[in-house]
């Protein structure tokens, strides 16, 4: 590899991974609070919190490699053009288009990456995580109870567990509590059980206990009762796993599907690689700067051209899996045009009368 190549390709790797870093924190972040809001209102059980994580986090790849490929080749193409080593570098005779071999020894690796999370890790995790949920909420130890903890019920209130037998079956010492608008109940039991109905909906049986009964405010119409026998229903899982749902099926069983949800979910496979090639060709003529210039404003001039596009891309799928877009269009109106531009304004970068022409 010739030396200006290796050099070149190393400051634009080193604020790509710069950048690339920083956004993973960023999402490892929003992972994280996702997670934790699902298993607090009881729809993951706690045992999959890190399993969830590290499954969820691949579905986000698609979205950050593109942006960090942009913003990192911006970063360090634009660096370049303020320490003035890029007007050196062309007095030499190394112009946008010898440039192009250490931007694609960069771009090349990255975009199939994302296509290869985009096309299969992507799906394979998330269908990995559904059946996970979906085979935990089947499993009565770890069915979104534990001892010791306050658990959301459905429509409001909570409902603690003292203890649990060993297969998950038996409760001792249960206290419940809901309410609505204007009422609220407080429901205790020495004993009870876990059943889960043909439908997948759960319930703590309560055997010999008592229900105190009254307005939320103000008012004295409480009324106490016991009973034999009481079923209280528990905060549903996130749903059975279904393995014709396009998001967890496979690309290949996509392609022979003809359901326009399927159909949908094919382009939104397809169009994070091409739009991050798309963007990374941009990015070299948008960095272009004079030591003068502002350091920021061409990088700003991208990441909202950045947002815009996936913003496109993610109402596409709506309006594709809605029937508002022919199937036939499916994403292309908003990457192949992309792709031009970016084509387009890498061969004009450089060019004597500039990128726009003179007046």
């Amino acid at each position: 590899m010739p030396k200006l190549d290796r050099y070149l390709f190393s400051e634009l790797a080193q604020s790509t991974f710069a950048v690339l870093v920083v956004l993973l924190i960023v999402s490892m972040g929003a992972v994280l609070a996702d997670v934790l809001r699902d298993i607090t209102s009881g729809r993951v059980p706690a045992a999959l919190l890190l399993a969830q994580i590290g499954l969820q986090f691949l579905n986000y790849l698609p979205i950050i490699l593109p942006l960090a490929l942009l913003l990192g080749l911006m970063l360090g193409v634009g660096r370049l053009y303020r320490d003035s080593e890029m007007p050196v570098i062309t007095a030499a005779g190394v112009g946008p288009g010898r440039l192009l071999r250490p931007v694609m020894m960069l771009v090349v690796p990255v975009v199939t990456f994302i296509a290869l999370c985009s096309l299969w890790l992507g799906p394979l995790a998330h269908r990995t995580s559904k059946q996970m949920i979906s085979d935990a909420n089947r499993n009565l130890l770890i069915a979104g109870l534990e001892p010791g903890r306050f658990t959301e019920l459905p429509g409001g209130g909570v409902v603690y567990v003292g203890s649990m037998s060993g297969d998950g079956t038996q409760f001792q010492r249960i206290f419940i509590h809901r309410q609505n608008d204007e009422r609220m109940d407080i429901t205790t039991s020495n004993t009870g059980r876990l059943t889960v109905h043909p439908d997948g909906e759960r319930f703590i049986t309560l055997e010999k206990g008592f229900q105190v009964e009254g307005p939320r405010h103000d008012g004295l119409g409480y009324r106490l009762l016991r009973y034999a026998s009481n079923d209280v229903r528990l905060p549903p899982g996130q749903g059975k796993f279904d393995p014709k749902d396009p998001e967890v099926m496979s690309t290949p069983a996509l392609l022979a599907d003809d359901r326009r949800e399927a159909n949908a979910q094919v382009h939104a496979r397809l169009a994070p690689p091409l739009l991050a090639l798309a963007f990374a060709l941009l990015a070299v003529p948008l960095s272009r700067t004079s030591p003068r210039q502002a350091r920021y404003g061409h990088l700003l001039m991208g990441f909202l051209g950045f947002v815009v596009a996936t913003s496109l891309m993610l109402m596409a799928r709506g309006w594709l899996e809605d029937g508002k877009l022919p199937p036939a269009a499916g994403m292309w109106w908003l990457v192949l045009p992309l792709l031009v531009l970016g084509i387009w304004m890498y061969v004009r970068d450089g060019h004597p009368r500039g990128l726009w022409g003179r007046r």
